[in-house]
Parts: structure tokens; C-alpha cells; sequence
């Protein structure tokens, strides 16, 4: 299973809804990762995987291969497991 990557930061006004998106998806059992763009560590993923905007969501399959984003926007929580069940992250 791939992971769904989270950037946000501190002084972003959409970040908290896009962490309620992570919490979601974390009680669904999928694999999140958070960045926040405060630290060194999340500037470096940030710089590696372009992220120009937060929040930005990345879905990423077992072999690192970006599925989607949601970059500057905050999706739904619907469209996000959508997103997933179509590419096997967990059953329907």
C-alpha cells in the first residue's frame, strides 16, 4: 500500500481542514505522512516533491508513483477515499 503525504504549515487558514482529511483517512487504516513547512524536514519534501502551495495532498502507490494531488485546495474527504478505493488503498 502507498502512502497519502500532507504539507502544511502553521499560517495556512485551509491547512486544519486538510488535517481533518488526514485524520479521516488514518481511521480508515491508510498510511499518512504529515509535513509541516516549518521544519527543515518538511521544506526538503516540499522541495522534492514541488509543492508551490499548502495544503497540498499527495497520493503516492507502493512505488513512490504520484496517483494525485490536490495542491492549494482542500478536497473532500469523499473525494479522497474515492481517490483511493479506485486504486486499491482499501475495499468499497
Amino acid at each position: 500500500m502507498g502512502a497519502v503525504k500532507i504539507f502544511t504549515k502553521r499560517q495556512c487558514p485551509k491547512c486544519s481542514a486538510t488535517k481533518e482529511v488526514g485524520n479521516h483517512l488514518r481511521m480508515g487504516g491508510v498510511r499518512v505522512i504529515d509535513y509541516d513547512l516549518g521544519t527543515i524536514e518538511g521544506l526538503a519534501e516540499a522541495a522534492f516533491y514541488g509543492v508551490m502551495a499548502t495544503p497540498t495532498i499527495i497520493v503516492e502507490d507502493e512505488n513512490d508513483n504520484e496517483l494525485a494531488a490536490w495542491r492549494g485546495t482542500v478536497p473532500t474527504p469523499q473525494e479522497v477515499d474515492e481517490m483511493l478505493r479506485a486504486n486499491g488503498f482499501f475495499s468499497s
